[in-house]
């Protein structure tokens, strides 16, 4: 079996390579000829998201994870909704983790209910609470490897040996960890589902998501997503392969990052709390530490003071940009109150705890020293305004 670096340049390629082509070409055609009278699954159909484009992406990312199959999709949120939409039926239920990207908590309680899709919200850190909530309808526990933005690491473990003794398919949203820093499946997950827009790609420049998992189930989401439509272009699918030939180096480079401004944010008296999985302050962090190889490139810390206060720091930064998202080469910086969260009531960011002077931090590529002269700039004109 290879290593990380040898399979994200090596796995899921033609042998012998397509027109002797060392990179993957762009097929840029939405039908191809059948020459059989072939069933409906050995038709070769953009929509159904099997071009060679696709195959190579798929091959390669189960390789990364570890899962027999892969399905690469339209965005992260086509990847969470066909996953949730091809294992769930009217009159099931789920748990999910009570902390959830703002798009996924949206998801759960707007849309799915809507469909006769119920749900449940537990923290995912407490094990002892779980069984309360559970149905005899109950078929799916959702949660995230870190939780987006305050960094909670779940009781991963205890997640999966709940779901094996009560029949529940455990599923995970692994973007902000990536293969490069955790392998779920190798903890027991059933599902795990990535917006590749973030690390995978890593260069800001396409959408696309990711499902893993055993054939069976793909089987049943692939079908879901048939319907949808949700299909990932040609072009899009060779950005992501191409930006995927780097993700060790570059997740590799943004934990180093991460840790050392993580750290130095601490000990700023400007700064009332860093949520960052590395710190050994952090209450999940002997659990990350236990699982994962790296701590991730995104920090989240609280400023005192209100929206316009923690805006006017923002805007005194001069390398991040303000701009959802995370992941890529460049370092962004957003507040989650008014982006990743916005469409939370204000009671449901309270319970959620995402207050008004949060702030995410996506580190890029840039060197540490930089970033942090220039988090000392905007934090010490914050100290005189």
């Amino acid at each position: 079996m290879h290593r990380l670096n040898t399979l994200l340049i090596h796995a899921g390629e033609a042998e012998p390579r397509l027109s002797g082509a060392v990179s993957m070409p762009i097929h840029q055609s939405v039908n191809y000829e059948s020459i059989h009278d072939a069933s409906y699954d050995r038709i070769t159909y953009i929509r159904l998201n099997n071009t060679p484009n696709h195959e190579v992406l798929h091959a390669k990312l189960a390789a990364l994870e570890g899962t027999e199959a892969a399905l690469v999709t339209a965005s992260g949120m086509a990847a969470i909704s066909a996953a949730l939409l091809g294992v769930l039926n009217q009159g099931d239920h789920m748990l999910a983790h009570n902390c959830l990207y703002g798009g996924t908590h949206s998801l759960i309680t707007e849309d799915l209910p809507a469909w006769g899709i119920n749900h449940d919200f537990v923290d995912a850190s407490r094990p002892e609470t779980w069984e309360a909530h559970l149905k005899s309808s109950t078929r799916v526990f959702y949660v995230e490897s870190l939780s987006n933005p305050l960094q909670g690491v779940p009781e991963l473990e205890e997640i999966v040996r709940f779901c094996k003794k009560h029949g529940l398919l455990a599923v995970i949203d692994s973007t902000l960890t990536s293969p490069v820093n955790f392998r779920p499946h190798d903890l027991g997950f059933d599902l795990i589902v990535h917006s590749a827009t973030k690390y995978l790609n890593g260069h800001s420049d396409i959408a696309a998501g990711v499902v893993l998992g055993n054939k069976p189930h793909l089987r049943m989401i692939r079908h879901r997503l048939n319907h949808l439509g949700g299909c990932l272009d040609p072009n899009s699918c060779f950005l992501l392969h191409r930006g995927m030939k780097t993700l060790a180096l570059r997740v590799e480079r943004q934990n180093e990052t991460a840790l050392q401004l993580a750290t130095w944010l601490q000990a700023q008296e400007a700064v009332q709390h860093v949520y960052y999985a590395g710190l050994p302050e952090h209450p999940g962090h002997e659990r990350a530490k236990k699982w994962f190889r790296g701590f991730g490139g995104v920090l989240s810390f609280e400023l005192p003071g209100s929206l316009t206060a923690t805006q006017g720091f923002v805007n005194r930064l001069r390398l991040p940009l303000q701009a959802p998202s995370l992941g890529g080469v460049e370092s962004l910086i957003t507040r989650p109150a008014v982006t990743s969260h916005a469409g939370m009531t204000a009671e449901q960011r309270a319970a959620a705890g995402i207050r008004d002077g949060l702030v995410r931090f996506s580190v890029g590529l840039e060197d540490f020293e930089d970033l942090r002269q220039d988090f000392e700039q905007a934090l010490y004109s914050q100290l005189l305004a």
